[in-house]
């Protein structure tokens, strides 16, 4: 979802279904670990708002962002209606930002074509921290909200 005008952060609360008997695994990649963390809380905080339990959100921790994809695939073997693979790769001066961005993304398309359960995409791909702590709970909102509500509407497709 392009950002340029918008806050991730809003939606029309009456097109989410209530949570109380979804399970779903948040994925968090520890790299830059100060957005995934923010990303993480807005993601979890949402989830409460729509009455899933605190039992019924389950964390998984991986390295970086690249594991993700292993993350969430374990995650989907685990009976979860949904997985949130939660993570942020800054630009710099290599073209590692390239290949793991490109890598996570085939990864996670992968997982959603073959896999039981949606990973849901909430990996931030920006070319500066600024952009990156902005879409984490800054001016433009926190994709981890936008991940939340996108998991449970694709549960209850």
């Amino acid at each position: 979802m392009a950002t340029a005008k918008k806050s991730l952060s809003q939606y029309d609360r009456s097109k989410i279904p209530d949570g109380k008997n979804f399970r779903i695994a948040l994925v968090v990649s520890e790299w830059n670990q100060s957005i995934t963390e923010a990303l993480f809380q807005g993601a979890k905080d949402t989830l409460l708002v729509h009455n899933l339990s605190e039992d019924n959100i389950v964390r998984i921790d991986v390295p970086g962002s690249f594991e993700l994809i292993y993350g969430a695939k374990m995650a989907q073997q685990m009976n979860f209606n949904a997985i949130i693979a939660i993570g942020c790769i800054i630009k710099g001066e290599t073209m590692h930002f390239e290949f793991i961005s490109n890598a996570v993304a085939n990864g996670i398309k992968d997982l959603n074509l073959n896999g039981k359960a949606p990973v849901i995409f909430c990996l931030l791909t920006d070319n500066t921290i600024e952009q990156s702590k902005a879409r984490s709970g800054g001016i433009k909102g926190n994709k981890g909200v936008e991940a939340a509500v996108t998991a449970m509407r694709m549960i209850n497709l």
